[in-house]
């Protein structure tokens, strides 16, 4: 995928998909496929490139000061939209120059004069220029001004069932990963660097891999989950077993951890790179009086998840 640098560098002409497109879930999915294999009106643009355009930081991010935990890293993202057929991600510099632009001149400015738009498609609950004064209907109008077509889509299963990113953050925090997954249309996922740990694990006889996770990675409800385990560059297909995001109340600690082990697996794995799909939550943090009591919970864990990826 290109990802230019400047809007001097970019691919054009265009069929644009505007958005942040965080989670790229199963309602993003729908929008970005009116852009896919988009032909112009003339012969000399026989080919638009189907493009996102997000923002840098995220507008929520830059009005409230504040760092926006993430569904999907920029990494992720470009993997899952490049899955979806996308060929350029723009990432315009969200600052208060382009926050101050009126909606017409965010249109003619930005999408029309420096993007090159032909095609534009946006979600029906999208917001834009100064304050989010425009809708996608005045999208539309203006749009049209300059013989630009606008798709506004429904963010909606076949079944009727609205998907949003806010949704989804919900259903993790809650717990609900079936949820969630099924309105990313994949399984939730961490990735992270395998670092050094306490091994309590080993001691315990269930060895574990601590990750070395993104500080702007959304984390689900603290808990235990089954999970199926990708390792970078490795032959191994998906390995089963189960995951740990929480605090070790039972040792008194406070820092969130997450560590995961892997069933029938004794290889080491420090700094190695894993790919951590959540398939369901079995139980939440909780803390218990022994290690013994601790480990005979951990065994039920594992035989728990098993029966789950099994599924």
């Amino acid at each position: 995928m290109w990802i230019p640098s400047s809007t001097t560098e970019i691919l054009s002409p265009n069929a644009i998909a505007l958005g942040n497109f965080d989670g790229v879930h199963l309602g993003h999915a729908k929008v970005l496929s009116q852009i896919i294999g988009v032909s112009g009106t003339n012969k000399e643009e026989n080919r638009l490139y189907p493009t996102v355009v997000s923002f840098n930081p995220h507008p929520r991010e830059f009005f409230s000061g504040q760092a926006q935990l993430l569904l999907t890293t920029l990494e992720e993202k470009v993997e899952q939209l490049e899955k979806l057929g996308i060929q350029q991600l723009v990432l315009l510099p969200f600052e208060q120059d382009l926050a101050q632009l009126s909606p017409q001149a965010f249109v003619d400015k930005i999408l029309v004069q420096d993007l090159n738009a032909r095609k534009i498609t946006v979600g029906q609950d999208f917001r834009f220029g100064y304050q989010r004064q425009g809708t996608a209907q005045d999208l539309a109008a203006i749009a049209a001004q300059f013989n630009v077509e606008v798709v506004i889509t429904p963010l909606k299963t076949e079944q009727e069932q609205r998907i949003s990113s806010s949704l989804i953050r919900t259903a993790l925090a809650e717990g609900r990963i079936k949820q969630a997954n099924q309105m990313l249309g994949r399984p939730y996922s961490l990735k992270g660097m395998v670092i050094d740990g306490q091994k309590l694990g080993r001691t315990l006889g269930f060895p574990t891999a601590n990750l070395q996770l993104p500080d702007y990675k959304l984390l689900p409800r603290l808990g235990v989950y089954a999970v199926r385990v990708s390792i970078q560059n490795s032959a191994h297909s998906s390995l089963g077993g189960v995951m740990n995001i929480g605090h070790r109340p039972t040792l008194g600690q406070n820092q969130v951890i997450a560590e995961v082990n892997l069933f029938n697996w004794s290889e080491d794995l420090y700094q190695q790179t894993l790919t951590v799909q959540l398939w369901d939550f079995l139980r939440p943090e909780q803390k218990f009086s022994s290690l013994n009591e601790l480990k005979s919970q951990i065994s039920q864990d594992c035989q728990q998840a098993q029966e789950i990826l099994s599924e």
